[in-house]
């Protein structure tokens, strides 16, 4: 029988720091949930979202839509509000539709898509994603990765002052894409950008992070787990003791807290299929966060694994 990552990481971790880390599901939904301002308005947001790529592409299959109307029910209960999806994710956004309509009105639902094609097309794609949402308006219009983001950014900019939109955003996955996002992030009047940061990967760390704190700009975190490579190369290692000095019972929490303590993160967007990851996940948003010198003591520790 295949054991499920997580499970082995659970496994290993209870046999060799369970005394020492007290941390529960049942005592994180007794703490603060951790929220953020969006800078350009104050805001509040929860620190931990929810990613849509790959996991909630499931077509029209009708046990595995009511199984992701399951998991953002899980997400709701936890305080979880920022969504984020993109047509680029196959069925993912009709499949969010389908979740949200069952569910109903969610006061924290903060609904966050994206448009990926060329410019002329762009406003055609963005009301097909609302209607495929069933949302009167998106909270948040991002531009992926950056495909025709001139085109893109002034529809956008018409649409926001036409109060059809809330905040514009951009993105990028890729690394490539850095000077081009630190340009954009300089000269237009974006209100989010989104790319990726982990434990394993920094980069945003020299350049993105600290202009986004200066330029006040909300900042999402795609690929928090790396797309599971995180959890693949540190299965075989147990959870440090230490972690509990921080509210931390789980690998998942360990890979997020890192994350959301930096300063200038607004959101760290994690994707999964299961309830059980979804509170895993959403653990993360409640108890204490890595200090400085904790936040080198899990890089240190990480590096000689």
């Amino acid at each position: 029988m295949q054991i499920d990552r997580r499970t082995l990481i659970a496994s290993l971790a209870s046999m060799s720091a369970c005394a020492a880390l007290p941390f529960s599901i049942g005592r994180a939904a007794t703490l603060p949930l951790i929220t953020r301002s969006i800078p350009k308005t104050g805001e509040q947001l929860p620190v931990i979202g929810m990613g849509s790529s790959v996991t909630f592409n499931v077509g029209d299959d009708p046990e595995l839509r009511d199984n992701r109307t399951d998991v953002l029910r899980s997400f709701f209960e936890a305080g979880g509000g920022l969504i984020d999806s993109s047509p680029m994710y196959g069925s993912s956004e009709e499949v969010i539709g389908y979740g949200l309509k069952r569910l109903g009105p969610q006061k924290k639902s903060f609904a966050a898509t994206k448009v990926w094609t060329q410019g002329g097309a762009g406003p055609a794609q963005m009301e097909n994603s609302r209607k495929l949402w069933n949302v009167d308006r998106f909270d948040l219009l991002q531009i992926h990765n950056l495909v025709s983001w001139q085109d893109h950014l002034e529809t956008l900019l018409e649409m926001k002052a036409q109060n059809k939109l809330r905040y514009i955003g951009v993105t990028t996955s890729h690394g490539r894409r850095h000077r081009d996002l630190i340009e954009i992030m300089k000269t237009q009047p974006v209100d989010f950008v989104q790319f990726t940061y982990n434990l394993l990967n920094r980069r945003a760390e020299r350049d993105l992070l600290p202009l986004a704190r200066e330029r006040k700009i909300a900042v999402i975190i795609n690929r928090p787990f790396r797309r599971g490579a995180l959890f693949d190369r540190f299965a075989n290692h147990p959870l440090p003791s230490w972690a509990s000095e921080f509210d931390c019972s789980n690998w998942a929490q360990f890979f997020l807290k890192f994350i959301i303590s930096h300063s200038s993160v607004t959101c760290a967007i994690p994707a999964t299929t299961r309830v059980d990851h979804m509170h895993e996940n959403m653990g993360a948003a409640r108890g204490r966060l890595p200090s400085p010198a904790q936040r080198k003591r899990m890089i240190q520790y990480v590096a000689e694994l």
